[in-house]
């Protein structure tokens, strides 16, 4: 029995060398050559193995279950690996799981769907597969970290200015009532349509940003003017205020967001978030990121959809493992101390 234990021991020392070498060498290659690797038939065996070693662990060592901190630390690593396990494609497949692992999701502005497609072998394209809800993009926006300004200056009075942002209105006085944007273009074009005007973003490759304002005099009978970046005084019209787009050719991204909205099969709205990079959406049983958007045009977002199979173990484990830790290394020696000490002074 010693021989067993000590076989034992040495085993899973072993293994957990194992898992910081392959750790470090996972995080060098890439997270695509990564999740092949680690889902290799080689690995499957490994995390078999080190899974048999723990639990083999708490039944041979009672002392890993009679001590509060070891047996956390030591049922928090199982968890994890258990966890890991079931939401890895292996695992989808051993235990016949039909959910959607992860795929991709493309929405226009305005529309919904559940389709999300799925990635075959490499080189085989992807397969399109179905969410039991909808979702729904009501709006994408993309923030800079320089933003536009628009500048409006009527005679000689003061110049206004506010971030050109849909919706940011300016006070014109009394006389000529307030300034409203209504629309921002990346690559602004104008067609005739019915003997009318019609502004549009043109998807093809170009940049003419320009602005959309809207004029409402105190009477009430709304003028409409484009204002161009690169064409500064373009579009005035004569008396009215003077309207400056001011903005860096070159602005950096900031961020981009996805207004979502979850419709279930009654059509009912259960759930609204903004997502952004890193602050998915949670639904159903799934994780919705933002990962990428119409370069042209934006007006679609593209989102990767994840099943959460698995991550609740996995987050109880890491619970259970820092409590346990923390257990045994610092907090049990303080209430000890403090239990010591107050048996002296009662003495």
């Amino acid at each position: 029995m010693k021989t067993f234990r000590r076989t034992l021991i040495w085993l899973t020392l072993l293994l957990i060398i194992v898992l910081t070498i392959l750790s470090v060498y996972g995080a060098f290659i890439g997270a695509q050559r990564a999740q092949g690797f680690f889902n290799s038939a080689p690995s499957v065996v490994y995390w078999v193995i080190l899974g048999v070693a723990l639990i083999a662990g708490l039944l041979v060592f009672r002392r890993l279950i009679r001590v509060p901190g070891l047996l956390l630390t030591h049922a928090g690593c199982i968890l994890i690996l258990v966890g890991g396990m079931l939401g890895s494609e292996k695992g989808y497949k051993v235990s016949g799981n039909d959910r959607i692992r992860k795929g991709l999701m493309q929405i226009h502005e305005g529309q919904s769907t559940n389709r999300v497609y799925v990635r075959k072998k490499e080189g085989e394209g992807r397969d399109m597969k179905e969410l039991p809800f909808l979702l729904k993009l009501n709006d994408f926006r993309i923030e800079y970290y320089e933003p536009g300004y628009l500048e409006i200056k009527i005679g000689d009075g003061e110049v206004q200015r506010v971030i050109a942002e849909v919706g940011r209105q300016i006070d014109l006085g009394a006389e000529h009532g307030k300034a409203e944007i209504v629309r921002t273009f990346e690559n602004f074009k104008m067609s005739m349509e019915d003997g009318k005007r019609i502004a549009y973003e043109d998807p093809n490759p170009g940049s003419n940003p320009a602005l959309e304002v809207q004029i409402t005099p105190p009477s009430g009978e709304a003028t409409t003017q484009h204002v161009f970046s690169r064409h500064p005084g373009f579009g005035h019209t004569q008396g009215g205020p003077k309207m400056l787009y001011n903005r860096p050719d070159n602005r950096s991204i900031s961020d981009y967001i996805s207004e979502l909205e979850v419709i279930d099969k009654d059509g009912k709205i259960v759930a609204k978030k903004d997502i952004e990079v890193n602050h998915p959406l949670r639904y159903g049983g799934y994780r919705f990121y933002q990962q990428d958007y119409d370069h042209q045009a934006g007006r679609y977002t593209i989102l990767e959809a994840v099943s959460d199979t698995g991550v609740p173990l996995v987050f109880a484990g890491y619970w259970m493992l820092c409590i346990g830790v923390t257990w045994h290394m610092w907090l049990r020696h303080l209430f000890k101390n403090i239990g010591s000490k107050k048996k002296t002074d009662g003495n």
